[in-house]
C-alpha cells in the first residue's frame, strides 16, 4: 500500500519483522531455509495475509536480509543502524528507529504497529486481524499480546538472594502463601508466546514502551519461537503436521494411552481418556494410528489379549497394535512428538 493510501484510510496497521543479521545461537537464523522458505518469509507472507495490516516492513541491519525481504513481498526501505541492531538492542529501539525514519522521510505514522517476529513462523493470519480488531475496538487498552497458558505456574516459584534465603517470585491476592497451595486452586498463568504483538504507536513515542499499562491477552495455542537448531527441527515438524495429509501416527500405549503401573502388571492400567480422544479424532480424519508397545519385553509375559482387551473396553480407534519395542527407560526417536503438541495442534 502507498503511503499516500495508507494515510488516508483513517485507521493505519502497519506490520513490523525486525530481523537483525548478527544471530549468535544459531548463525543467520532470520533466513534460515524452513519448509522450503528463509524463515523471515512466513512472517512477511502471514503480515500480508492479514486483512487489517496496510504495509509490511522489515527492519534489518543487512543488504541481503532486505533484499529477501523484498523479493518475498515486504519493503525494506532502509537498513538499521548498528545502535538498534546490537545484542543488547531491544524492541522499542527498533521500533523507535522505524517510526522515527517514517516522520522523517514520509510524514507519515500508523495508528497501530503489530509487531511479527521471524522467528515465530507458525501464525495463522486470521489471529492478526483478531488482534487488531481488538485493540481498535476497546480505546482503553493500549497493546495486545498473544500468551499461551504457562506450563509452570511461578507462584511455585522462588528468588534465592546470596545468603541462600528464598522468596516468592509472585503472590495472589487474598491468598496466604500461595506457593504452598494445590495447583488446582491458582489462577492459570500466561507466557508470552513471541507471536504477535500490537500497539499503538502514540504507547510507542508518548509512553517509550512496547505495551502501555493497559494490556489485552490474545490466547493462543501454538509456542513455536526458534532460538536453537532443536527449536528450529521442532517447528517445521509442527507445521509440516499442519499442513497436508494425511498422516501415520505411532503412539506407545503406557504413559499415552494408558497410565504406568508398578510392577509392569498392565492389567492395572487405566485410559488416558484425553489422549485417546485425540487418537480417536485423528483416527476419525482419516489418518493411520499404528499402537507401539514393549508390554512383555521385560517379563517375558505375553500381554496381548490384556492389551486387545483393554484398547476394545476403552474404545480406541487403531489400524495396527505392534508388539516388542525395545524395553528401555528412554526411547529415542528421531521423530518424536509430544503428546501436549499434538493436542495444540489438533485438540
Amino acid at each position: 500500500m502507498s503511503t499516500l493510501a495508507a494515510s488516508a484510510t483513517g485507521d493505519t496497521v502497519l506490520a513490523v519483522i525486525p530481523a537483525r543479521s548478527g544471530s549468535r545461537g544459531l548463525k543467520d537464523k532470520n533466513i534460515l531455509p524452513f519448509n522450503g522458505l528463509p524463515l523471515m518469509a512466513h512472517s512477511i507472507r502471514q503480515g500480508l495475509a492479514a486483512s487489517s495490516v496496510g504495509r509490511v516492513i522489515v527492519s534489518t541491519d543487512s543488504p541481503h536480509y532486505a533484499d529477501l525481504a523484498r523479493a518475498h513481498g515486504a519493503e525494506a526501505p532502509f537498513l538499521r543502524p548498528a545502535a538498534a541492531s546490537g545484542d543488547m538492542a531491544t524492541d522499542l529501539d527498533v521500533f523507535l528507529h522505524l517510526l522515527g525514519w517514517l516522520k522523517r522521510e514520509e510524514g507519515w505514522l500508523p495508528d497501530l504497529c503489530v509487531h511479527l517476529r521471524p522467528t515465530h513462523p507458525i501464525r495463522d493470519p486470521a489471529d492478526i486481524d483478531r488482534a487488531v480488531a481488538i485493540l481498535r475496538e476497546d480505546p482503553s487498552l493500549d497493546s495486545v499480546r498473544s500468551v499461551v497458558p504457562a506450563p509452570q505456574t511461578p507462584l511455585k516459584m522462588w528468588w534465592r538472594d546470596a545468603a541462600g534465603r528464598l522468596s516468592p517470585v509472585a503472590t495472589v491476592d487474598g491468598m496466604r502463601e500461595a506457593h504452598s497451595a494445590p495447583r488446582q486452586s491458582l489462577p492459570t498463568a500466561y507466557l508470552q508466546n513471541a507471536s504477535i504483538d500490537v500497539v499503538r504507536t502514540r504507547v510507542i513515542l508518548d509512553q517509550q514502551s512496547m505495551t502501555g499499562t493497559a494490556v489485552h491477552g490474545l490466547v493462543l495455542r501454538d509456542y513455536e519461537d526458534v532460538d536453537s537448531r532443536d527449536d528450529f527441527m521442532r517447528a517445521e515438524r509442527v507445521a509440516e503436521l499442519q499442513g497436508t495429509g494425511p498422516f501415520e501416527f505411532v503412539f506407545d500405549i503406557d504413559g499415552v494411552v494408558a497410565t504406568t503401573v508398578p510392577g509392569n502388571d498392565y492389567s492395572l492400567a487405566q485410559p488416558i481418556d484425553e489422549y485417546i480422544a485425540l487418537i480417536n479424532r485423528l483416527y476419525a480424519g482419516g489418518h493411520r494410528i499404528v499402537l507401539f508397545t514393549a508390554r512383555g519385553s521385560k517379563t517375558g509375559m505375553d500381554w496381548q489379549q490384556v492389551t486387545r482387551d483393554q484398547m476394545a473396553r476403552w474404545h480406541v480407534q487403531y489400524h495396527e497394535l505392534r508388539f516388542g519395542k525395545p524395553a528401555a527407560h528412554c526411547y529415542v526417536d528421531d521423530r518424536m512428538l509430544p503428546m501436549g503438541t499434538l493436542l495444540s495442534l489438533f485438540g
